[in-house]
């Protein structure tokens, strides 16, 4: 028999045979007897419960009763995240203990809090232990701990967060509902009790990324709330009990590369004793095309001019929050300094992976890294672009490649999925000296650009037939001896040179016509010439034998290319004339930088000595069809 007060119910399954109100129901060796709440209790130990049951033992021969009064409590306790991902955390979600790609898919997003709120002995805040400031909460993801019943617990029981020893490594929690903001849960502290409020009540906590996806981390990470049954009275030491557990599922936002076909934000180069023509035409271009310009004094920079190659300009995205973050190379040339003391502040993160080796190569710097328009290959749709990096032959049995560290890094944010491409055959070894983008008004939105020695010897062939064979190239310039059409033509070790260095391009032209799902009509070749040169281990390597004119920076739709100091037909240099028609036809104006001695004689170009940073993609990544 069950007796019980109003706001309790209970039921029997299976269901026992019908007998009189006052009558003992009559069970079967099956029988289960299931107890529920229609509504919170209002304070402990509100509604009772009690029954009596007795049943015969046939073995022992003898019948037994068994007879127990409850105390029965009802509280409703709720961990939620934003698992629809609209920037509201939202009532216990069914799906906030998964995650799930795609426009219909769910789970909560973090951010990695790589950012510094102060601007002065400044460092990432995801490397303090407290807020420093309350603006670094909006770089977190809330949670909120949702209560409903009685003013308190019943006697012994409680509320406690915690969290894995793996997870507790990438992420950390903090408390909003106490002054200061304390730590909750940390890779010291796995688990910590939580209050229980009391009534219908909501307590914020506020959840901090501490690692970006890697090798060794697939970006997820869990939190649990469980209830704690009290230790038995009757035997010691015995271990609190939880009887309720709810989880919640974040995932760590990617970092995410900005192609050439996005807007520029603000365009950075050096300043050096040297290159004053360099950046006169650079101050004109970015002026022309409307954006900020930001300059890195020498002090700063001392005399290393390589912007490229020292950082790379991404972002991190969430329904809550999203700011650029660099990644600092490893090659760590005279301005490692520049993007943790200069870019590094308040909503500008910062991120770097540190080489396993100390012979980091040349194609560890970042004109070997580039990404690619938005592209759809095989049906399958890459809405924030791939990936590009340089690396050795596939079949070489030595060669440079990018690190190792940063490789795994580029892979394991999944979002941009890399491709590589052969880049060992160049003296510098970067992607940047054969391959670019620029935007363009039809097709699939842009064109990929490639360097091509047979475009080159086209153009000159034609020059030579029309009766330009004695126009020169470098004529001008200063330490630079100028050379004819008819003498380039002449050469035949020379052209044997180009052909090699075209089969390398052709081989990379295949990859990304498979890769990106290229037709030849989105290819646009220039006429480029490169040489080769002897290294000190007798491998022969190619550098560009007048300025490199792919090697250029795309601001919108005005381009800055480097002066080829080509041969003049009519007063006009014949490269920047067909680099001009190549180029206008798509809507793009051409802007010619001179960059011949304080870049090109020292193997780079345009590109190479700028940067710019983007602004992000309207796709968010969290819709992507994984």
């Amino acid at each position: 028999s069950v007796k019980c007060t109003s706001n309790v119910q209970y039921s029997i399954t299976p269901p026992p045979q019908e007998t009189s109100h006052l009558a003992p129901i009559p069970l079967n060796g099956n029988s289960v007897l299931l107890i529920s709440m229609s509504q919170a209790s209002q304070y402990e130990n509100d509604s009772k419960l009690v029954y009596d049951m007795n049943h015969y033992l046939e073995y022992f021969g003898h019948a037994k009763s068994l007879c127990d009064k409850q105390n029965v409590c009802r509280a409703e306790i709720s961990l939620d995240v934003d698992a629809d991902r609209d920037n509201v955390v939202e009532k216990n979600n069914p799906n906030k203990g998964s995650w799930k790609w795609g426009s219909n898919g769910h789970g909560a997003i973090l951010l990695v809090n790589c950012d510094s709120e102060r601007k002065y002995w400044k460092k990432p805040d995801s490397e303090e232990n407290f807020v420093s400031k309350v603006s670094d909460l909006k770089d977190m993801s809330v949670m909120v701990l949702r209560t409903r019943g009685p003013v308190k617990l019943p006697e012994g029981y409680k509320l406690t967060m915690h969290i894995s020893q793996g997870d507790a490594e990438k992420g950390k929690l903090y408390n909003y509902f106490v002054k200061d903001y304390p730590l909750v849960l940390s890779s010291e502290v796995l688990s910590q009790e939580v209050p229980y409020i009391g009534g219908r009540a909501e307590m914020n906590f506020y959840v901090e990324g501490l690692r970006f996806p890697d090798k060794d981390f697939d970006g997820l990470i869990s939190i649990n709330l469980s209830l704690l049954e009290p230790i038995s009275e009757v035997r010691s030491g015995l271990p609190e009990t939880p009887i309720f557990t709810d989880k919640v599922v974040f995932r760590v936002a990617p970092w995410i590369m900005t192609p050439n076909t996005l807007n520029p934000v603000e365009v950075f180069v050096c300043s050096t004793s040297d290159n004053y023509q360099f950046l006169k035409g650079m101050k004109n271009l970015v002026t022309k095309s409307g954006y900020k310009l930001k300059i890195c004094h020498e002090y700063v920079n001392r005399g290393d001019r390589w912007m490229q190659d020292e950082l790379e300009f991404g972002y991190i995205d969430s329904p809550h929050q999203r700011f650029p973050v660099v990644l600092d190379s490893p090659r760590d040339g005279k301005l490692l300094d520049f993007p943790y003391n200069e870019l590094l502040g308040p909503d500008f993160g910062y991120v770097t992976r540190v080489a396993e080796r100390k012979d980091v190569s040349s194609l560890d710097s970042f004109g070997n890294l580039e990404v690619s328009p938005p592209v759809t290959v095989n049906g399958k749709n890459y809405p924030l672009g791939r990936i590009l990096i340089g690396v050795a032959f596939p079949t070489a049995t030595k060669g440079r490649n990018m690190t190792k560290v940063v490789q795994d890094f580029l892979w394991a944010q999944k979002v941009q999925e890399p491709i590589a491409l052969f880049s060992d055959w160049l003296l510098v070894g970067h992607i940047d000296e054969f391959m670019t983008f620029v935007p363009a008004p039809d097709r699939k939105g842009f064109r990929l650009l490639l360097a091509s020695p047979d475009a080159g010897y086209k153009l000159f062939r034609g020059l030579q037939k029309d009766g330009h064979g004695q126009a020169k190239l470098f004529e001008g310039l200063k330490d630079e001896e100028p050379i004819t059409v008819d003498d380039i033509l002449s050469h035949d070790s020379f052209q044997a040179e180009n052909n090699y260095v075209q089969s390398c391009i052709d081989w990379n032209r295949d990859v990304l016509k498979r890769e990106l799902g290229l037709d030849e009509d989105d290819i646009i070749d220039l006429p480029i010439l490169f040489k080769l040169e002897v290294e000190e281990d007798k491998t022969y390597r190619a550098v560009a034998f007048y300025p490199d004119m792919v090697n250029m920076i795309v601001l919108g739709k005005n381009l800055g290319i480097p002066k080829p100091f080509g041969p003049k037909v009519n007063g006009r240099c014949a490269l920047e004339a067909e680099m001009c028609c190549l180029m206008e036809g798509l809507g793009l104006s051409c802007t010619f930088i001179d960059d011949f001695a304080s870049y090109h004689k020292l193997l780079g170009e345009v590109h190479c000595g700028s940067n710019v940073l983007r602004e992000p993609f309207a796709f968010k990544w969290w819709n992507l069809e994984m």
